[in-house]
């Protein structure tokens, strides 16, 4: 979907739509597209300078003033819909929470393992974490088509919101208790990091608990689809006794 000027484009960057990339006329120059730049270096999306006529040429309606961008049309589910749908459902809540994930291509496989586990939905932040691109909903294999996915202003927050709905909350990182000692049978929420970061302070603290795999080998940490796989099947494991 194309989305053409600088308000337009710029409320697009700072509200929730997923921006995949901005397209801005090369030469252009002045307060405003200083201001688009920094808003997508901010949320770290691509921006590629064309000439006039490719500009014109991605235009729709000829009146771009200099920017364009590129949105993915993705429908995310707020997590309070979630929720709700598992209460109909009547089954145990399995969700999973990213904080700070930034590769679509983990977020794209941790949907498409999630599905496969009959979790319940995916939980994003709105800052400082990847979204539902094109490149996520290729590498989920079509499981980004059936799986929930929630973006919330802050997973703080969102964090609150679960433990007040009774859902235990887990944080998957170092130095906690193995996971196969954990009960995860019933409504349970588990926390992955981000690349490289991890599970942030706050949100561990946030946490009822903090969970860890079992680390046998010389490199002391897991990619972040291959750990929230574990993680689930073993919640999996649990619930099909």
């Amino acid at each position: 979907m194309i989305i053409e000027g600088f308000n337009a484009v710029t409320e697009a960057i700072k509200g929730e739509l997923t921006v995949e990339r901005v397209y801005i006329e090369k030469g252009a120059r002045g307060e405003r597209i200083s201001h688009a730049l920094a808003l997508a270096k901010k949320h770290k999306i691509r921006v590629d300078f064309q000439d006039k006529e490719r500009l014109l040429a991605l235009s729709q309606t000829g009146r771009h003033q200099g920017i364009i961008a590129v949105i993915t049309q993705f429908v995310y589910t707020p997590l309070e819909d979630i929720l709700t749908m598992n209460k109909e459902r009547g089954t145990p809540l399995l969700l999973v929470l990213l904080d700070g994930l930034e590769d679509p291509h983990n977020l794209g496989a941790i949907i498409r393992v999630a599905d496969s586990a009959g979790a319940d939905g995916i939980v994003l932040p709105a800052r400082r974490s990847v979204s539902v691109t094109d490149t996520v909903i290729k590498t989920s294999a079509g499981a980004a088509a059936h799986m929930p996915v929630a973006k919330v202003s802050n997973l703080n927050d969102a964090i609150r919101l679960l433990k007040d709905n009774f859902v235990t909350v887990l944080a998957a990182d170092i130095g906690g208790n193995s996971i196969y000692q954990a009960d995860l049978s019933g409504d349970i929420a588990i926390i992955i990091g981000g690349e490289g970061s991890g599970v942030s302070a706050l949100a561990k603290k946030l946490a009822d608990g903090i969970v860890s795999l079992p680390q046998l080998g010389q490199i002391n940490s897991l990619n972040a689809s291959v750990a929230a796989g574990i993680a689930l099947y073993e919640a999996v494991r649990q619930r099909i006794k």
